[in-house]
């Protein structure tokens, strides 16, 4: 039974003694609390500002002697502005030192290139195998080398075909039946006359003999034994099978002919460039071994396929080649040329990327520099577009930024430490 009242009167005696204790504590807390809002001076290299301590010493990197931390440098951070970043305040001889360099962005003309490197090829739709439409035997060559010149109706060679001698004398009888029943006075043995003579000539035609080669035999009144075979384009003679003796048959190709007026530039894009590629975009091609020497074209296909390993797309530009300076197979330097527009430009080095955000530091004046996250276009020659963050006039610094950034978080760690 005294054990039973001995325990209730232990726990009445410690919430007497512990709860005051307590209270004390909290109402001496706040006492603790504003001595420990007054931060103590602290030093800092200013070369490395990663480099802080709490009394006047050397700096182990560079050995320049420690200056103190102004107060009010954390004094005037913005609350909250950007996590992790503070405005900083840099006075004369922290400017110099840092090589500080300002620049006021402006709205200006702003236009995105690409450039890359491409091939030169013939155009696919110039080139033409010549073939004969029947059995035959080459009996003369006329382009008898390969890389050789003809123009469009130039002859290439001269074959004989003993199916082609029987239809031009086919086309012979029928061409004097239809003179010689052009008297009757029957209208139907006139016109059948006239309608054997139509077909054979068209036969003639459809083997390719042209309309010249028919008056031809016509004239002579006699077949003619080796009829010519010509070039259907100017161009050149990138392919030949054909030689003296052989016989040849309708599959098979005498020669390849490739016009070169016009060529291909096959460029590779980057994937990540294919926003910026468009069709009808303009073209620059140029020649390193060609100083002072350009071509124009056009944009008129893009493959459908990235490679795999390259991670590339193949682009197709049209050029006009009417002097045949450009060759196949040339290596050929590739500028794309964007649509001109007029944009907020910002200089490429006033920006801090950490790979998630992008920072660039504003002057307010008198030595302060406030950290803004802004977002970014498409970027050329040196410039960003700005898309939001900044107003045109603004005065961003350049050169030391990433300087200025290491004191930025320095502070901002000050302020929260504090």
């Amino acid at each position: 039974m005294n054990a039973k009242r001995i325990v209730p009167a232990l726990l009445v005696l410690a919430t007497v003694i512990f709860v005051p204790a307590c209270r004390r504590e909290e109402a001496g807390s706040p006492a603790k609390t504003e001595s420990q809002k007054a931060p103590a001076r602290k030093y800092q290299c200013p070369m490395h500002p990663e480099v802080v301590k709490d009394e006047p010493g050397t700096c182990p990197i560079c050995n320049m002697d420690l200056v103190p931390i102004e107060a009010s440098g954390a004094a005037s951070a913005p609350a909250g502005e950007i996590p992790g970043f503070a405005t900083v305040k840099l006075d004369a001889r922290k400017q110099q030192l840092l090589g500080v360099k300002t620049a006021v962005i402006a709205r200006g003309e702003f236009s995105t290139s690409i450039k890359t490197v491409g091939r030169v090829a013939w155009d696919e739709r110039r080139v033409h195998h010549v073939h004969t439409r029947f059995e035959a035997y080459v009996e003369h060559v006329t382009a008898d080398f390969t890389g050789k010149f003809v123009r469009r109706g130039e002859e290439l060679a001269r074959v004989y075909s003993p199916e082609l001698y029987a239809t031009q004398q086919e086309y012979l009888l029928a061409l004097k039946a239809s003179r010689s029943l052009k008297g009757s006075t029957v209208s139907s043995v006139a016109t059948g006359g006239d309608q054997l003579l139509d077909a054979a000539r068209q036969r003639l035609l459809l083997w390719e003999i042209t309309p010249e080669d028919i008056r031809r035999i016509e004239e002579k009144g006699e077949p003619i034994k080796s009829l010519p075979v010509y070039a259907p384009i100017s161009g050149y003679v990138t392919g030949r099978t054909a030689y003296h003796g052989m016989k040849v048959m309708p599959s098979d190709s005498l020669f390849d002919i490739v016009d070169l007026t016009q060529l291909w530039v096959l460029a590779d894009v980057y994937e990540y460039e294919l926003p910026r590629l468009k069709l009808g975009q303009k073209a620059e091609v140029t020649l390193s071994y060609w100083p002072g020497r350009s071509w124009k074209g056009t944009v008129t296909y893009i493959f459908p396929s990235v490679d795999e390993k390259t991670r590339t797309v193949t682009v197709r530009i049209e050029v006009p080649n009417p002097a045949g300076e450009l060759k196949p197979e040339m290596f050929a330097d590739v500028v794309l040329t964007g649509r001109t527009r007029e944009v907020l430009k910002l200089p490429e080095d006033a920006v801090i990327d950490s790979g998630t955000r992008k920072i660039v530091f504003v002057s307010l004046g008198d030595g302060e520099l406030s950290p803004r996250e802004v977002a970014l276009g498409d970027h050329t020659a040196g410039f960003y577009e700005v898309l939001s963050g900044l107003e045109s006039g603004d005065s961003v610094l350049l050169g030391a930024n990433f300087l200025v950034d290491s004191e930025s978080r320095l502070k901002s760690a000050e302020m929260c430490s504090t």
